[in-house]
């Protein structure tokens, strides 16, 4: 009897880690379901493209019935996508907050709802999370990114803890600065500074990450920090 192909969603999917999660997923033989706001279909029949804004309502959903339509069941989401926009607390305008906890917050929300609904049992979520939770810095200040993505650190274990009898794992890579084509290279020796080690992690660091916890079976309401020590102190 043949093995059913194990399936990832991920969000966020068009470039940088997001775009290495799909090839790194690939490697290991999954189906791939690719979001982000507008991405193109793809040429691997076993990678499938859906563009839309998780932060609109419904997208979470229609995510997840194309997954399910196209290869049968989801094991694995990656809540990848995320905003980052740092700002002084008083600075950040009502449709900043409104981006912010519209992709990091619903779209969490609602990707990870519908997809613990069909996952039946056994299952993985990864989220996506920032160390500036755990060591804030005054050179970037960026309370948004605290308020959303200590949530995610939070919910992770809530879920891990309610889902532990389904089988299903809940974990989260909290990420220091990764170079991705978002911080521009002139930015790179500043962002580098900000943690011990002096650089900037690697995209497929960050990918390896997400895969380590993939394969962890026994890791579950972790939170994996790949940050260069940022979180530990400077």
């Amino acid at each position: 009897m043949n093995t059913p192909v194990r399936v990832a969603v991920i969000t966020g999917a068009s470039q940088g880690i997001g775009a290495g999660l799909v090839q790194g997923f690939r490697n290991l033989g999954y189906a791939v379901v690719a979001n982000s706001r507008s991405i193109g279909d793809s040429s691997d029949p076993m990678v499938l493209t859906v563009a839309g804004d998780v932060s609109r309502p419904g997208v979470g959903q229609r995510v997840i019935d194309a997954a399910v339509a196209r290869f049968g069941h989801v094991d694995t989401v990656v809540n990848n996508a995320g905003i980052f926009i740092p700002k002084p607390f008083t600075a950040y305008t009502d449709a900043d907050y409104d981006a912010i906890t519209g992709v990091n917050l619903r779209g969490f929300f609602e990707m990870t709802r519908a997809a613990l609904t069909v996952m039946g049992s056994g299952g993985h979520v990864v989220n996506i999370s920032t160390s500036l939770v755990d060591q804030a810095n005054s050179q970037v200040p960026s309370a948004l990114a605290s308020l959303t993505k200590g949530g995610l650190n939070a919910v992770t274990k809530a879920l891990a803890v309610e889902y532990a009898a389904r089988g299903i794992r809940v974990n989260t890579v909290a990420l220091g600065v990764i170079s991705t084509p978002m911080h521009d290279p002139s930015t790179h020796d500043a962002l580098a500074r900000l943690n011990p080690m002096g650089r900037l992690g690697e995209v497929d660091e960050a990918v390896e990450a997400v895969l380590y916890l993939e394969r962890a079976g026994f890791v579950t309401g972790e939170i994996l920090h790949l940050d260069g020590g940022q979180s530990a102190g400077h």
